[in-house]
């Protein structure tokens, strides 16, 4: 029969040896809350444009029409930023170019009968078409199968009575369009399994074959093979393959902000030292201790988790948003603004170039912005765009900016989240505001400027969405077994693949190890006093639980480890009271 031994009596020694080596009692901690976009020389108008003719794709709900986004400032042309990824699909596999969308579910190709895809593309990309009669594997999907009925959760899906094909039609709100056949075939990827990388994996999935494109997509100056749909419906990829146990049902991207671009995109947890979710106090102490500094990594608030607003009225990722703070400040806006009923609400969307902000929100921000560096900067108009002319870093001048959700999670935008650089006017640089306003709608957009330069965790079992800061220019981004066993204590599962698509440079490590939970607590015990007793100080991070049921983690400052006051009977009884617990551990 495994020992059962509590966790509150480990906390309670916990507190006690970090007293015994501190010299006080009770121990205290002072909590502390501590795109590519497009060249300088484009005008911010073509992006809102992009973003127009985008927003047309986010798709109809289940419950009601195609939206369409009324926009300001459409007299400009557009050229945008955009993010795509490769897939291998059909045997012998075919590579091909999708863009990256968490604002649709489908994964769609254009097939070798297409009417109006693009043939070359100006993102310099070499374009294919998918012929399902060329690959081993494929398979016509039919009027009968379930499959389909699952396609009417994310298009007009429909039968042909002659061929019983079950195709489908995307109609977008820019009045372009696509539509095809579903297909069954093998999607190929790098999966990573203990610790080693299993090439030419393969998985059946459902997707869309189009034989027909409209408007906007039949242009070849950013045109891509196809779209990759992150939704959260059956039909999209993450949760057709989690439905057969091939990955977590899970996916996280990081999008790279410099102009060359980039990033990655993972089936699986980012699993990068600040990432930290929920967990109870102990264990999360000893990640402070384990890391402390690992590289300019500091075992410090990295992430904030928010649950997923109900999906009653669109199937994406919508988010409770409350208010927003400029410069600390909440900004004076009814929060019906940002309420998540009645086709209301904000969506994170990795196919949007930038972010846009209802009528009532978009001018409070504006003004708040524009008071706060009026007094440094220059404002201007450009093109109907309200930008400034500056001749210092935009760091030293303009505000953070606060996304605050419900439950008390916060998204920390620093002025190049909010702000997109345009050209040089006399010396002076000029930057523009990158948020837009949606006119006669209470929509909120998180877009590419919103989301680059950040590690996103999109956990679709839990309803929640994960984020942390992270600095490409600094660091090479890893995944690595150092938090895999921590972090499978603090789930009590094992996760035992990733998968990766499209991965720059990134190592991806894992194992399959078990623990006893806890021995385990008294290891991590164990441990955490070895780093106080080594370390001069430690940076700490505690978890606390709100009323509203949400675990919050903060910064709780630094845990000091002057010696030369204690003396050795302190430091004997702080080794003295692990080995008692470890005994009475052995005999229960």
């Amino acid at each position: 029969m495994a020992a059962v031994f509590p966790t509150w009596i480990l906390i309670v020694a916990l507190l006690f040896d970090a007293a015994v080596v501190m010299g006080s009692f009770p121990a205290t901690l002072k909590l502390e809350r501590k795109i590519p976009l497009a060249s300088h020389e484009l005008e911010l108008s073509q992006l809102r444009e992009r973003d127009r003719l985008r927003h047309g794709r986010l798709l109809q709900s289940s419950s009601g029409g195609v939206v369409d986004f009324p926009v300001m400032g459409t007299y400009d042309p557009f050229l945008v930023g955009l993010y795509y990824t490769k897939v291998q699909l059909g045997s012998p596999p075919r590579e091909f170019h999708v863009q990256i969308d968490t604002g649709s579910d489908v994964l769609w190709i254009g097939c070798n009968s297409c009417n109006g895809c693009p043939q070359s593309s100006g993102l310099q990309i070499q374009l294919n078409l998918y012929d399902p009669g060329s690959s081993s594997t494929a398979s016509l999907v039919s009027c009968s199968d379930q499959r389909c009925s699952a396609g009417l959760q994310s298009s007009d899906s429909g039968c042909s009575g002659q061929s019983n094909q079950c195709s489908y039609t995307f109609q977008y709100g820019d009045g372009s369009g696509t539509s095809g056949y579903y297909v069954a075939d093998s999607l190929h990827f790098n999966s990573i399994l203990e610790g080693s990388v299993i090439t030419n994996s393969t998985a059946p999935i459902m997707f869309g074959c189009s034989v027909l494109q409209t408007g906007d997509l039949t242009k070849s100056d950013r045109a891509v093979d196809g779209i990759f749909g992150f939704g959260q419906q059956s039909l999209s990829v993450i949760s057709q393959l989690s439905s057969e146990g091939i990955t977590p049902k899970v996916f996280s991207h990081c999008l790279k902000g410099s102009n060359s671009g980039g990033g990655i995109l993972v089936f699986g947890e980012i699993l990068e030292p600040n990432m930290v979710y929920e967990i109870d106090m102990l264990p999360f102490l000893l990640v402070g201790c384990i890391l402390g500094t690992v590289g300019k990594y500091k075992a410090s608030l990295a992430v904030w988790l928010t649950i997923l607003a109900p999906r009653n009225f669109r199937p994406h990722y919508n988010l409770d948003l409350r208010s927003i703070s400029v410069g600390g400040q909440v900004l004076s806006i009814n929060p019906s603004v940002f309420s998540t009923s009645n086709n209301q609400g904000t969506i994170v969307d990795s196919g949007t170039t930038l972010a846009y902000l209802a009528d009532e929100a978009y001018d409070a921000f504006m003004s708040a912005i524009t008071n706060a560096v009026s007094q440094t900067v220059r404002p201007i108009l450009s093109k109907g765009n309200q930008c400034y002319l500056i001749t210092s870093s935009v760091n030293d001048i303009f505000p953070q900016v606060s996304l605050n959700f419900a439950g008390g999670a916060s998204l920390i935008l620093n002025p190049q989240d909010y702000l997109v650089q345009q050209n040089s006017i006399g010396g002076s640089a000029s930057w523009c505001i990158g948020f837009q306003k949606i006119q006669g709608q209470r929509i909120t957009i998180l877009g590419d400027l919103v989301l680059k330069d950040k590690i996103f965790v999109y956990d679709l079992v839990n309803q929640r969405i994960g984020w942390t800061n992270y600095d490409y220019l600094s660091n090479n981004l890893q995944f690595d077994n150092l938090l895999n066993p921590v972090k499978r204590l603090f789930h009590h599962h094992v996760v035992k693949r990733t998968y990766s698509i499209g991965v720059e440079d990134v190592k991806i490590r894992n194992t399959n190890a078990r623990f006893h939970f806890y021995l385990t607590e008294f290891m991590l015990t164990l441990n955490l006093l070895h780093c106080v007793l080594r370390s001069g100080s430690m940076s700490v991070n505690v978890s606390t639980n709100i009323n509203t049921g949400r675990t919050e983690f903060v910064n709780a400052g630094q845990m000091s480890n002057d010696g030369s006051s204690r003396d050795q009977i302190r430091g004997m009884l702080a080794l003295l009271l692990p080995i008692i617990m470890l005994t009475g551990l052995l005999f229960l």
